[in-house]
């Protein structure tokens, strides 16, 4: 099933390349769509739409990040999304 998950990412995980990382997981996993971008609170926000057990993949290595993140907590946003979010493209994860 189809699933589209819009997390918050917060700690160390900006200026670490955790947005290069998350393009790199999400296309090792596969079948990922969505993009990941710094926010001006130093957290990180990533939207992505995929199959349940590859969210469920994409997640569990969002709580680790990249070698030098120190990722001290994860959010689902849940809710109304703003109509200013980019799209997600079908078939691509990309840093916005």
């Amino acid at each position: 099933m189809q699933k589209e998950v819009y997390l918050k990412i917060k700690g160390r995980v900006q200026g670490i390349g955790f947005r290069w990382w998350a393009v790199k997981t999400a296309g090792e996993i596969g079948d990922v769509s969505g993009w990941v971008r710094n926010v001006e609170d130093g957290s990180v926000e990533i939207m992505m739409s995929a199959e349940e057990d590859k969210i469920d993949k994409m997640v569990l290595a969002c709580h680790k990040g990249p070698p030098l993140a120190r990722v001290d907590k994860v959010e689902f946003v849940v809710g109304r999304w703003s109509t200013f979010l980019p799209p997600i493209e079908i078939g691509v994860f990309k840093r916005v």
